[in-house]
């Protein structure tokens, strides 16, 4: 088993290190055997932790040797997307300039996973600032490669936390998500991924100094968590959910809450707002709502999901007014073409007036109503993260065709975003060699339902990974 140690679930990986099975250190040995064998050919893991991530897991061993209580992800590794502050590590959002960016404090979800047991073995990669686009690319650190296919994107922006799960790197990855950035990459991985709620998880996304972003900075980014089954993101969810004195927003609200009576109504939505889904995307749609069928929800076939081309504006007038101002100097942190992507948004949707702001906000408040309404009669929706199969690298940033083709692929993690909603992205399958995906939407801090319903469509169509890269699969740009 030694040798395969990887290639377990997260779940099975601490149980053996807290029944003395196996070390920890041996585990972590395991997987940076597997970082050297696999991220040549991927360019998942940007900053190896190795030396840090052996000594955390013989702390390990030596406490389970002294007698002492080891946490529910004893020894996991896990990396953390680039974005998010590891104690001792470079914060470099992939750019040049915050190369040197060293974090003197975990993240709230980085502590949390540590307090649990869990081990961070590598930041991962992203596109430069999270801005270059959907595709993960880094000024710093270059291409992150789709394990299965090298000539499609792995998604973004946590591209690089799904493929380095995904190919048995990482038991877990830690991303965020402001509008599909776990569940794309979810979804052209092969893999599982959490968005919680707004408010459910603890977080920092402050990056320079003490003041915080923007209102829509704080509303819409979340972190969460990448697996290879929904266990193991169940797993991370009970670890991630709680209160912190570093964020204010987070909130005690249970993990867990009322069951249901059944059988739990499904809204089914293949092709959100109308505006066109791709066959085989359609077809995970039919095979997740067979699968929850078969497991005794009542799925049905809605015509739309609430105000999603309203829904969409508001968004992008919202996020483009706050981050106007800082756009000049941004645009500087971002590499050669990385800015292309941005630009292109920032010309079609301009900054709003002060008044108009202020009538935004409302919209925003009156859209989370209507949806609230919405998943009152169907607590649960069924929908695609992305409504075509993994597109081509950098397809958002070559021109505006491809922008809004990338744009509107993601249009239901975008509306979900905005109005706060957990969601879980879950395999359903294979289709031309790629992996397809569906996401499981509910209401406001119930992301218990969403992973029950995710259970049970990877309990009937199984799970993907892990994967080796397929032959000839080159890290471009690096």
């Amino acid at each position: 088993m030694q040798d395969d140690l990887w290639r377990l679930s997260a779940a099975a990986q601490a149980q053996a290190v807290r029944s003395a099975e196996i070390s920890a250190v041996e585990l972590i040995d395991s997987h940076l055997e597997r970082i050297a064998e696999v991220n040549p050919q991927v360019n998942a893991v940007t900053q190896l932790m190795a030396d840090r991530a052996r000594e955390a897991a013989a702390r390990t061993d030596r406490r389970r040797a002294a007698g002492g209580t080891l946490g529910p992800l004893a020894g996991v590794p896990f990396t953390v997307k680039e974005t998010t502050p590891v104690e001792g590590a470079a914060t470099t959002f992939g750019s040049e300039r915050f190369r040197a960016l060293v974090a003197p404090a975990d993240a709230p979800p980085v502590a949390r996973l540590r307090a649990a047991g869990a081990i961070p073995i590598g930041h991962a990669n992203i596109p430069t600032l999270v801005l270059a686009g959907m595709h993960t690319r880094s000024e710093l650190f270059g291409d992150t490669v789709n394990p299965w296919d090298s000539a499609r994107t792995p998604g973004g922006s946590s591209g690089g936390d799904a493929v380095a799960v995904a190919t048995g790197m990482a038991a877990l990855g830690l991303g965020n998500d402001s509008g599909g950035s776990i569940r794309v990459p979810a979804q052209f991985c092969g893999v599982a991924g959490l968005k919680p709620t707004t408010g459910r998880f603890p977080a920092d996304h402050r990056v320079l100094g003490p003041d915080d972003p923007g209102p829509a900075s704080q509303m819409l980014v979340t972190d969460g968590p990448l697996a290879r089954s929904v266990g193991d993101l169940r797993l991370a969810y009970e670890v991630l959910a709680g209160t912190d004195p570093r964020d204010p927003r987070a909130v005690p609200v249970p993990a867990y809450g009322e069951p249901l009576p059944g059988p739990v109504k499904v809204a089914m939505v293949a092709d959100p707002g109308g505006h066109g889904v791709h066959p085989t995307v359609r077809r995970a749609v039919e095979a997740a709502a067979d699968a929850l069928r078969d497991a005794g929800y009542e799925v049905c076939e809605v015509p739309d999901v609430p105000r999603l081309d309203e829904a969409l504006e508001a968004y992008g007038r919202i996020t483009v007014t706050e981050f106007a101002p800082s756009w000049p100097v941004v645009r500087t942190l971002l590499g050669k073409g990385g800015d292309r992507y941005i630009a292109m948004a920032m010309e079609r949707t301009p900054p709003a007036s002060a008044d108009e702001l202020v009538k935004l906000m409302g919209t925003w408040m009156n859209i989370r109503r209507s949806w609230a309404g919405f998943l009152d009669a169907y607590p649960l929706l069924l929908g695609p993260s992305f409504t075509e199969p993994p597109v081509e690298p950098g397809l958002e940033s070559r021109d505006r065709t491809g922008h809004d083709r990338v744009a509107s692929g993601m249009r239901l993690c975008t509306v979900t975003s905005f109005v706060g909603l957990p969601a879980v992205a879950v395999p359903t399958g294979m289709a031309d060699g790629l992996p397809c995906g569906v996401q499981i939407v509910g209401r406001a801090f119930r992301e218990d339902l969403c992973l029950y319903a995710a259970q049970a469509i990877e309990d009937r169509l199984g799970v993907l990974t892990p994967v080796n890269p397929v032959p000839g699969a080159l890290v471009r740009g690096a």
